[in-house]
């Protein structure tokens, strides 16, 4: 396997957030190393960079649960301004702020506020979509990277949370998703 996530980092960071998130917390524990790694491996990154990448994967989807909705991306930006405030990394925070809250953006992002935008969103399509969207990454690479932190129902949860959420919203029944 090419390039991976710091796997200590993120169980520092998501290690409080365990008890919110409760069964759940091993399948979004391996998606967020999932799509870091993936980020890294679609383009090398400084230290600093990488250590951005993986604290916004860990808040990226958070407010699933800590707000108990599929309407999740502001909710989640709001822990991890916190994390960042708490740990002096407050001049990061409109960087990861935008990487959460644009990281389900359907169409290439031209303008952020960083390429770190764009490479965040694309992360996250290649583990969302199972390695369907790849953006140049071989077929071995992302199985690897898979079967390294196999997806322990995390799909399957947001099926499940997802049709309950149509069930009460049909007329926004991907609030998440923007073009």
């Amino acid at each position: 396997m090419e390039k991976q996530a710091d796997t200590e980092h993120i169980d520092r960071i998501l290690e409080p957030w365990k008890e919110v998130i409760g069964p759940d917390f091993k399948g979004y524990r391996n998606h967020v190393v999932r799509m870091a790694t993936f980020c890294l491996m679609l383009q090398p990154c400084s230290p600093q960079d990488q250590r951005k990448i993986e604290i916004a994967a860990c808040f990226h989807d958070i407010g699933i649960w800590t707000d108990n909705t599929l309407d999740y991306l502001p909710p989640s930006v709001i822990p991890a301004r916190r994390y960042l405030d708490e740990h002096g990394l407050a001049e990061w925070a409109r960087e990861i702020s935008e990487m959460i809250l644009e990281h389900h953006r359907i169409r290439e992002i031209r303008n952020g506020v960083s390429p770190l935008v764009e490479l965040f969103r694309k992360g996250d399509l290649v583990d969302f979509s199972r390695g369907m969207v790849k953006f140049g990454l071989s077929r071995k690479a992302v199985n690897d990277v898979m079967q390294r932190f196999p997806n322990a129902g995390f799909h399957r949860m947001l099926v499940r949370r997802a049709g309950k959420w149509v069930v009460r919203h049909p007329l926004n029944p991907l609030p998440m998703m923007k073009w």
